[in-house]
This record gives C-alpha cells, sequence and structure tokens, in this order.
C-alpha cells in the first residue's frame, strides 16, 4: 500500500486536539484552529463512486473496505465491473509570486503525513456540505446543481514544514448526476481566491493522480496475501477532437484526456479506464490556455529507461510539469503508438492546464495576473468507462466509451455554450437571463418518490406523481411521459441486471398510449384516489406477487419516469436512474395480531449453506415468522439448556446483529415487521451444532406464549 490513510486520520486527530502531538507527528503540526478533516463522503448517486475531502485530496487509498476511493462501477451487474481506479489524487496550484515559482499540492508522491511538504492544504474548519437537486432527496436544495454536490473549503497557509505557500483559498464544489449518460464521471469544479497580499502571476492549475487499476473481486487487498499488482498499468493522453455541433462553423477543441489502464486486464476483472480531463475556465478565455501532460513512475525521481518523465522533486519541477507537457516519442519501441512510456509501470498523473488569473499581465500578453483578492475558476472531471472492445491493445475504439463519457462532462460543463465555442450565442440562452449557464444537461424528470409495503411473497410499490409536473432545463417544456417499474435480482438466476416489470404512459401522440388507469389508486367508486403514508401522498400503486420471503439480496425495486425526448434535435427519450429510488425490500409475514398460530421456522429443517447463505460461519441464516410486533424469542437445546435469546420490535427491526442482512445491498432494506433472522450464534458467541432445538415465542403485549421446534444439519 503506497499510502495509509491511518497516517492521515492520525494526524488529522493530531490537528483537532483528539491525540497529543509526538516524535512523529511534532507539535509544530498542530493547527491553532480545530480542523475538521472530512475523509468520507463520497459520491453515491451514480456508478462512479469517488471519496472526495475537505482538504484537497481525492480517494481513500484502499483503506475501507466498505468506502470506495474511485470505484466503477459501484453498483455492478457483475463483479467483474467493479472496478477500483485511484488510490489518491488531488489537486496541485502553481504561480509566480515575486519572481519565484511556488506550489500548493494536496498529495504527491510518497507522503503521508497531513502537514508535511507535499500534502499542502488544510481544512477550514468546517465538514464538507452536501446538497442535491432531487426532489424526493433528504439534502435537496434548489440551490443544487446536480443530483449530489459536495461543497468544501481549503487553503493553503497551515503549518507545513519547508513550504512557502501562494496564499490562496481554495473552494471545491464536485458535481455527480444518476442519468445513464451521465453516472461515470465527476466533475471538479475549483474556485481559486488570492488571499494573501502578493500578485500571483501566470497560474496553472492541475490534478495529480496515483491512478491504479485493480477488481477487489479478483485479488482483494483486504485479504492476508491478497491485492493486485500496481505495476501492471500503462498511460495515455488523448487528442483526439470533440465537436458537439460537426455541421456548424466552430471545428471543436482536442479532448485531452489523460488516461491510465491495466495492461493485461486481469483476467477480465480490470478491463477499465479511468480519465482526467480540463473542462475549461469561466474566468479566462479558451484561446488564453492550454492542457498539458504528464506522467512517472511511482516515486522515482530519475528514469534512465524514459529521462524525461520523472518525479518533480522541487516547487520549481512541479511548476514546469504543471505548465509543459512531456515530449511525446512517435515511432520508437520503447513507446506506444501514441509516443508515451511502453513498460508497464505504476504510473503517475498529472493534468495541468493555464495559464489563469484575473486580468492580463500586459494587453494582448500570454501572461495573467491574479492580484490580492481576485480569483478564477476552474473545472476538471475524473471520468471512466470499460473498455469498448476485447481489442488486447489501447487504441481509439477500445476507447470510444471513454470519450463519450468524456464527451458528456464537457457538455455538462459546457451548458447552455451548445458548440462549445466558449460564448453564449443568440440561439443558446435557453432561460433569456443573458448570462452563459454551466452546468446544464437535458435531463428526464426525476424518479417519483418511492414507498413500499413488503407482505408475505409480495410487495406493494406507492409512488407520488411530481414527476409529472418537471420542466426539461434545456427546453423548459413539461415533457414527462410516462413510468416504468423495474425489479433487480428477482429471479434465482445469476444475472443481476435491471428486469422491465411494467411500463405506463401517458395517451398522447407519443409512446403506446397505456393510459394509468392500472396503476392509478382508486376509492370506493372506482374515482382516482390517493394513499397517505407519514407525510407523504401516493397516488399509484404496482403489486408484484410470488415472491421468496426472507432473501436479502434478491428484491430490489425501483420506479423511474421518462420523457418524450425532442425530435427536433434527434434527442432520445430520456429516463431516470433506477439508482435515484431503489429499494432493497425483504419479504415476510407482517406483524400478526392474533394469538400467533402462526408462528414458524424457516427453512426447516435447515441445512448449513443453504442457498442463501454466505461463505462464513457468521453469514448463516434461519427466519422466525408469524411473530407480533413486539416478542421476546427464546431458543433451547432438547434437555431445556438456553442458547440464545432474541428481543424483537418489528417497526423498527432492520438486521441489526445477523451479518448476512448488514452487509451489502441488504444493509438499509425493508423489513416487513413480523419476520426475524438469527444467524445461528450463540449467546456464548458460538457457532450452534447439529442438533434439534425447541423455540418459544412470548407476545409482549399478551404474554402469550407460542413453542415449537426446528433441526439443523451439518
Amino acid at each position: 500500500m503506497k499510502y495509509n490513510l491511518r497516517f492521515i486520520l492520525i494526524a488529522c486527530a493530531v490537528f483537532s486536539g483528539i491525540l497529543p502531538a509526538n516524535d512523529r507527528y511534532p507539535a509544530m503540526l498542530q493547527k491553532a484552529s480545530a480542523s475538521v478533516a472530512d475523509y468520507v463522503h463520497y459520491t453515491t448517486v451514480g456508478q462512479l463512486g469517488l471519496t472526495v475531502t475537505n482538504f484537497g485530496v481525492l480517494g481513500e487509498g484502499y483503506n475501507n473496505p466498505n468506502q470506495p476511493s474511485c470505484m466503477y462501477k459501484q453498483y455492478p451487474d457483475n463483479i467483474k465491473e467493479q472496478v477500483e481506479h485511484m488510490s489518491y489524487g488531488g489537486l496541485w496550484v502553481g504561480g509566480m509570486v515575486n519572481g519565484e515559482k511556488r506550489v500548493s499540492t494536496a498529495v504527491v508522491d510518497g507522503v503521508f503525513d497531513y502537514g508535511a511538504k507535499g500534502f499542502e492544504f488544510t481544512d477550514n474548519g468546517d465538514s464538507i456540505v452536501e446538497r442535491s437537486s432531487i426532489p424526493t432527496s433528504k439534502v435537496y436544495s434548489p440551490y443544487a446543481i446536480s443530483h449530489q454536490d459536495f461543497m468544501a473549503t481549503f487553503h493553503d497557509q497551515g503549518a507545513v514544514v519547508d513550504h512557502k505557500p501562494l496564499h490562496i483559498q481554495v473552494d471545491l464544489t464536485s458535481y455527480a448526476w444518476n442519468y445513464s449518460f451521465t453516472e461515470a464521471f465527476v466533475i471538479l469544479n475549483y474556485h481559486i481566491a488570492n488571499i494573501g497580499s502578493s500578485t500571483i502571476q501566470d497560474v496553472f492549475v492541475g490534478i495529480w493522480a496515483d491512478a491504479a487499476i485493480g477488481n477487489m473481486n479478483y485479488t482483494s487487498i483486504y485479504e492476508p496475501g491478497g491485492g493486485w499488482s500496481w505495476y501492471d498499468n500503462l498511460n495515455g493522453f488523448d487528442e483526439s477532437v470533440f465537436d458537439p455541433i460537426p455541421e456548424d462553423d466552430f471545428i471543436g477543441l482536442d479532448r485531452d484526456i489523460a488516461y491510465q489502464y491495466d495492461d493485461d486486464g486481469d483476467n477480465g476483472y480490470a478491463q477499465s479506464y479511468i480519465g482526467f480531463s480540463f473542462l475549461g475556465s469561466e474566468t479566462v478565455p479558451r484561446a488564453h490556455w492550454d492542457t498539458y501532460y504528464n506522467q512517472w513512475m511511482w516515486n522515482t525521481s530519475s528514469n534512465l529507461a524514459y529521462p524525461e518523465f520523472y518525479l518533480p522533486l522541487t516547487d520549481e519541477e512541479r511548476y514546469d510539469k504543471l505548465s509543459h507537457s512531456a515530449p511525446r516519442h512517435l515511432g520508437d519501441a520503447a513507446y506506444t503508438e501514441e509516443g508515451y512510456p511502453a513498460a508497464a509501470a505504476s504510473w503517475m498523473i498529472l493534468i495541468g492546464a493555464g495559464p489563469f488569473g484575473s486580468a492580463p499581465a500586459v494587453a494582448d500578453s500570454s501572461s495573467w495576473e491574479l492580484p490580492p483578492g481576485a480569483f478564477i475558476d476552474v473545472a476538471f472531471a475524473i471520468i471512466t468507462s470499460g473498455w469498448s472492445s476485447d481489442s488486447p491493445d489501447d487504441n481509439a475504439a477500445r476507447r470510444k466509451l471513454l470519450r463519450t463519457n468524456a464527451d458528456w462532462a464537457q457538455k455538462a460543463f459546457n451548458g447552455e455554450d451548445n458548440n462549445g465555442n466558449g460564448r453564449l450565442d443568440p440561439d443558446e440562452d435557453q432561460n433569456g437571463n443573458g448570462l452563459l449557464d454551466r452546468f446544464v444537461l437535458p435531463a428526464p424528470p426525476p424518479s417519483p418518490k418511492l414507498h413500499i409495503v413488503p407482505e408475505k411473497n409480495k410487495v406493494t410499490l406507492y409512488w407520488n406523481n411530481i414527476p409529472e409536473f418537471a420542466e426539461d432545463p434545456i427546453s423548459r417544456e413539461k415533457d414527462f411521459e410516462g413510468y416504468r417499474v423495474y425489479a433487480r435480482r428477482k429471479t434465482s438466476g445469476l444475472a443481476a441486471e435491471w428486469t422491465l416489470l411494467a411500463s405506463f404512459d401517458i395517451e398522447n401522440q407519443f409512446g403506446y398510449n397505456t393510459g394509468f388507469d392500472y396503476i392509478r389508486i382508486k376509492d370506493e367508486f372506482g374515482n382516482p384516489s390517493y394513499e397517505i403514508f407519514g407525510q407523504d401522498t401516493f397516488y399509484y400503486k404496482f403489486e408484484n406477487r410470488n415472491l421468496l420471503n426472507g432473501w436479502p439480496d434478491k428484491n430490489i425495486f425501483a420506479v423511474t419516469s421518462y420523457d418524450q425526448g425532442d425530435p427536433s434535435t434527434g434527442l432520445e427519450s430520456l429516463e431516470s436512474s433506477q439508482l435515484e429510488n431503489r429499494m432493497t425490500v425483504i419479504t415476510g409475514q407482517q406483524p400478526i395480531e392474533d394469538e400467533m398460530t402462526g408462528v414458524g421456522v424457516y427453512p426447516n429443517p435447515y441445512r448449513v449453506n443453504a442457498v442463501w447463505d454466505g461463505d462464513g460461519v457468521r453469514e448463516r441464516m434461519i427466519w422466525f415468522t408469524g411473530l407480533p410486533e413486539e416478542a421476546v424469542i427464546r431458543i433451547f437445546t432438547l434437555s431445556g439448556e438456553p442458547v440464545k435469546t432474541i428481543e424483537h420490535k418489528g417497526s423498527v427491526y432492520s438486521g441489526a446483529g445477523t451479518r448476512r442482512l448488514e452487509d451489502g445491498l441488504s444493509a438499509n432494506a425493508l423489513y416487513s415487521g413480523g419476520e426475524h433472522a438469527w444467524d445461528l450464534i450463540t449467546d456464548h458467541d458460538q457457532a450452534l451444532a447439529t442438533g434439534m432445538y425447541l423455540y418459544a415465542v412470548e407476545n409482549k403485549a399478551t404474554g402469550f406464549i407460542k413453542t415449537g421446534r426446528f433441526l439443523v444439519i451439518k
């Protein structure tokens, strides 16, 4: 492991006063004001799970198996698709102060300690703020830009050994969406302000990344002796042209995607790309800046095979890397077809852009200045994709999907600037405010708010009608067309992809014109009605029957919305994501109110390694069913020796205490309330032995007791 998050966390604790300074973390690293290092936020709305911190670092170093560093897909249909892409990454900002080159970095090769040179940004004492543009989200805000915004502030004026700061403050806002065409990238928008007393000239901004493509399902680094190779990756720089509207007069711009891939694909488990792209600046015109690319081997300051691809150790070298590209070597056998090192290794990535400033130093000059109090805005994208072909070699065809995802990230940044020429043309001002609005995408209606009632062998889905009133952000039209109902892992087969259960659309000139009569809630007279659950009103319902009770990962449901599309522009109908309101449901008997005539155990007999069990001893499970709302379950041997006592409360039961239910998709599942799982671990923390056992279920409301027996076979 190149980085160890434990070092960072301990250092952050030192900063905040939680831990005292010691010889490893000397007192000079302590801050005058409390630090709130936030490293637990990661994007969840799309398929790219990216950890974002409030001190400039991206990723979490593969230290936490329950938190993605830079994972795509984090909700896979196949475990071969669940690939990690980056250990750590972070912001680099360089500039000239009084003729001296300075660079402030979030993280560099070999730096483990918060407060060391090369780890130079400090949070401002506030945790990350999250907000969402999804109306049904718990963090909904009318000011949100994307489905999941993270906002953080940090600066380079902390106590860092041997570091000359630029004296800048950075406001980072990351944007993530859950549309199918946006779920593979995250945009990082940086607002960089000069908070010092000196002018900064020729600012260059970049993203450094310790990219590493690997799949935890192939050889997990969390298992003893596990882990994939850090040293079998190759890099490249895609300079192909993206032209959003080929028929207009603007010829488009280079994509400039710095990318990495696993050279051999790890037997199909790591056939994926990570890319980094500079999207643009709202404060400096496109004609005044360029993009630059560099790479070097991990923590290697000199490289005899590739001497020009070296690790920069000083601010001067880092500034030069930010502001100049490494040379390409075309036609050399030691290099790829595109002119970059062809030896697989642990290659770092640095993509830089500039120069930036608030004003030119001299009229018509390429030199720019950022005086005290001034700021710049720049935006990068982290992009992922699987290979687009089975070619064993990196090429344009295999990078097709990476380019497509990068193009959507660029379109998101361009916003109303449909052709990407950097200005607002007369026909592009969609909302008529006279401003070029960035981060605007064509969008389907949002998914409706979903409520699910689980019962024995069935679920009933309820949803509201909010999507029917949504406006498309581009056309400003209410173009809602219909709803689709999906299930996942509905059968016992291996396929995990979503299954379309039903589709309903309004009666108009589009679609199948099914209408909503079948799903509309009606009163006793057949008139449209509604159901209220909590504070929410629902107008539609759909029943799904013949489901398996007790399965921890079988029944996942979602209801999406889709629009009419725009035939005039050729835009196909867009659909909201199943990820937006997906719910895992474990069906079973609801709480009973009689004298518990239906109390029982299943499966009975229980055979170890039942089809729903996991691999470990603590991942086994049986279910008690037919329970009242509150009950005490007691298990005994045939001789009457107590084995286990379980307290059950149906209204709050969430599978706690049973690892098979606490892990994975079942962690936030809905339960019926009349059933309770047991992992066959006794009160003495021992696995249950083969044999016959007795149980007694006591209704806490009435005192009535129901008894029975079950058999365990190993």
